[in-house]
């Protein structure tokens, strides 16, 4: 087992030793945990919940949600890391946990490629750029740019936390537009959202759905939304490109993943279950209401996409000088 570790070997091992019914399709043979990083509301254990009832009445077993927050997502991690590779225990994570982790901390103590199996990217969220019109009296990027420029030292922006994707969003803008921004780090996104409503925040990224009421209610003016297409949730506002942002496709989002070493022919069938709940339309309308794009791919798909991810947010991190302990 040259060039691998001992733990991911036994899980390969392990993984080998998996009963045949398992790759057989009559998974699972036991309830299923669906471990979530986070505290209860936030965008993990909205995908999560949207999966457990569901998958459960498919397949005929309980799926249970299990909240493990802490570091950032890092206890969760651990905990699957060390799981069986069965498909019994399965985590529903954010871009922080499976990307944002390895390349902001020195040790996150997992490497979220070689000690996870990837089931599916399950939904993604576009941030949008957000100004608060009583303290930042900008209309478009053009003067939002302008504006901060000169004001050096002078603007804030408020993040749901150190590394969050608004975070790296936030760095990447002004890399690209050579502005200046001071993070506020929040306690979560809501926090961050009535930090800016109260002003002492100029200008933020902030998830779709969390600004979606301020923006319609004017108490927030929306500038851009960092997808290829505009949202149907806010039809008014452009995308990047439209403003004159090139290359700033950016997401958030909310994968599935499970300890290496589950048999390839179970990591299917787990993926294609997990896809089919995802894709119904009753749920994935409910999702797209709250902001989420459903993605739902296969676990090669959502592999290749995952390791650009990190490449990316790499190259922004290093560039941002972005380290944590």
């Amino acid at each position: 087992m040259a060039g691998i570790t001992r733990r991911q070997g036994m899980g390969l091992v392990a993984g080998l030793m998996a009963t045949p019914s398992l790759a057989q399709g009559t998974w699972p043979t036991r309830p299923v945990t669906l471990l979530v990083p986070f505290a209860p509301g936030g965008a993990s254990d909205i995908a999560a919940r949207a999966i457990n009832t569901r998958l459960s009445e498919r397949r005929g077993q309980p799926v249970v949600v299990e909240n493990r927050p802490g570091a950032n997502g890092q206890l969760a991690a651990r905990l699957l890391m060390r799981a069986a590779p069965d498909g019994h225990t399965l985590m529903v994570g954010s871009i922080g946990a499976f990307a944002l982790n390895a390349v902001l901390y020195r040790n996150p103590g997992y490497d979220p490629v070689v000690d996870f199996a990837p089931v599916t990217l399950a939904v993604t969220t576009p941030n949008v750029l957000v100004v608060n019109p009583t303290v930042a009296p900008v209309r478009n990027l053009p003067e939002l740019v302008a504006w901060m420029k000169a004001r050096p030292g002078q603007v804030f922006h408020a993040t749901s936390g150190i590394g969050s994707s608004p975070h790296l969003t936030m760095e990447l803008f002004t890399q690209l537009t050579g502005t200046e921004a001071t993070h506020v780090p929040s306690r979560g996104g809501a926090t961050a959202v009535m930090d800016q409503l109260a002003g002492t925040v100029q200008v933020s990224f902030q998830g779709l759905g969390s600004i979606i009421g301020p923006v319609r209610e004017g108490r927030l003016r929306a500038l851009l939304v960092t997808a290829a297409e505009r949202s149907p949730l806010l039809p008014e506002v452009p995308t990047a490109a439209e403003a004159g942002l090139a290359d700033f496709n950016v997401s958030s989002w909310q994968a599935v993943m499970g300890p290496a070493g589950i048999p390839p022919a179970l990591l299917e069938t787990i993926s294609a279950e997990i896809a089919a709940v995802l894709k119904d339309p009753a749920n994935a309308a409910t999702l797209e209401a709250g902001g989420y794009t459903v993605v739902a791919n296969a676990p090669a798909a959502y592999g290749a996409f995952q390791r650009a991810e990190i490449a990316r947010w790499r190259r922004v991190a290093q560039a941002a000088n972005i380290v944590l302990d």
